[in-house]
């Protein structure tokens, strides 16, 4: 059997695995990396990423952890002529409440102690000093949010959304990225850089001096020795934990998405990522309604949804495609490599999108047929935060349940992971995001009663 040896095995080659290789590598001891996958790099969840971030969370940790994030997406944006398409139109959250006062105080709370800086409100009549998003460049934006309640200035800068929309939130430190240039990027450096990519699954973990790690590929099987073990894998997070003996707080629940072109050009190319917040029933007709209401497999599609449904142009300015998601699933799953779709979700999204987007009615039961649905595994804990630092094995460490966040979250969940794993003091909010929360009794009942975990 084949022996490899290293100082760090990194389980997993998604964004996610990928970011902890890359700052390990540019860390100052260098260590000796391989990163062990059954599958391509940037592949099954990683290549279903919708590729956006955003700075606000209803919790001020979660915000500190993704401003981080951004920052180092920053520095490689700057570091490398953009060359992973950072642009930064912002996050528009829109809702039908006119006077929305839960989520003001998500705002506010999210915000911490800059609540009252960052916040700026646009009651009617005073539009004067909001900033529209003009430009894509992230160097040249805003931060903070915008509160807008002026229906002119809704209308003048959200052409597209319906006429009884009475707040948006424009949350200014937000946009897109390339993930996968992102992956690219940050493989190429670990390359360059000594790091090995081992193809294969493994299998069996053992633990004496160091781990060995059984890795059953094409080819037969070969072991990984190393000092470190970096548990980066996905969906795999739990699997993994018990190859050492362990298990995670985690679930895995499959979510969809579609792509396509904008033929009838009804989505503004300059419009932020858009999301309505407020729940709805879909928008069938009377026999459509009836017919799905008659079968108990279907049925559940005439009853209330909830909100949150994506809508985002594809490709900048000069490009034609949308992106439309809708994370309604709850039903947690095993993953699998064999992804089970919904055959029905183009279809539901549309219609469930076209409530903030009326123009998307054009495409009922015409849609282009340039068309892809993807999906990929949101693997979360209860209160959707992520598992980032030591697990209980001496020398693993884990990065994960990232649910939705994967993205945007990578590059803080590589640098925090290097810290961890160099004997580094990682910033103070990096304990809360690791298992040592959970000994932390007040900090989870406040996190579990809050009813609002930050999945958009």
């Amino acid at each position: 059997m084949k022996t490899q040896t290293a100082d760090v095995a990194i389980v997993g080659a998604g964004i996610v695995g990928l970011a902890c290789a890359y700052f390990l590598a540019r860390s100052e001891r260098t260590p000796k990396i391989v990163v062990i996958d059954p599958l391509a790099p940037m592949s099954l969840t990683s290549a279903a990423s919708g590729e956006n971030y955003r700075n606000w969370w209803p919790h001020p940790v979660m915000t500190r952890f993704t401003d981080y994030s951004i920052d180092l997406m920053e520095r490689i944006a700057r570091d490398s002529d953009n060359a992973i398409h950072m642009t930064r139109r912002g996050y528009a959250l829109a809702t039908r409440q006119a006077d929305p006062d839960g989520l003001l105080r998500q705002l506010h709370d999210g915000y911490g102690a800059d609540g009252a800086r960052k916040i700026r409100t646009h009651g009617k009549g005073s539009s004067a000093g909001y900033r529209p998003a003009l430009s894509a460049d992230w160097r040249a934006a805003p931060d903070g949010v915008d509160v807008i309640q002026d229906r002119a200035t809704i209308d003048a800068h959200f052409p597209t959304f319906a006429k009884d929309i009475a707040t948006v939130l424009h949350i200014r430190r937000a946009g897109d990225i390339s993930g996968q240039q992102m992956g690219s990027l940050m493989l190429r450096t670990l390359r360059e850089r000594g790091g090995l990519l081992v193809p294969g699954r493994v299998i069996e973990v053992a633990r004496d001096t160091r781990f060995a790690l059984t890795v059953e590929g094409q080819d037969g099987r070969a072991t990984v020795a190393a000092d470190i073990l970096v548990n980066a894998a996905g969906p795999y997070i739990g699997q993994v934990a018990a190859l050492i003996g362990e298990s995670l707080p985690v679930t895995t629940v499959f979510q969809q998405k579609i792509a396509f072109e904008d033929v009838r050009a009804v989505i503004d190319r300059r419009m932020p990522f858009s999301i309505d917040l407020d729940a709805q029933t879909i928008d069938w007709t009377d026999q459509e309604r009836t017919l799905l209401a008659d079968d108990p497999d279907t049925a559940w599609l005439t009853r209330p949804m909830p909100g949150a449904i994506h809508c985002r142009p594809e490709g900048g300015e000069r490009g034609t495609w949308l992106k439309l998601g809708w994370a309604f699933n709850t039903t947690p799953s095993e993953p699998s490599d064999d992804l089970p779709y919904l055959r029905s979700f183009p279809e539901i999204v549309l219609r469930g999108a076209s409530r903030l987007n009326p123009g998307l009615k054009a495409y009922y039961d015409h849609l282009p047929s340039r068309l892809s649905h993807y999906g990929g595994y949101y693997t979360m804990t209860r209160e959707n935060w992520p598992l980032i630092g030591p697990m209980k094995t001496p020398g693993a460490f884990v990065a994960g349940a990232l649910s939705g966040f994967g993205t945007m979250a990578s590059c803080a969940t590589g640098a925090l992971i290097a810290k961890w794993v160099g004997g580094e003091t990682p910033p103070d909010f990096a304990l809360a995001l690791s298992r040592q929360r959970y000994e932390d009794d007040a900090l989870m009942k406040a996190l579990l009663e809050s009813g609002n975990t930050g999945v958009l």
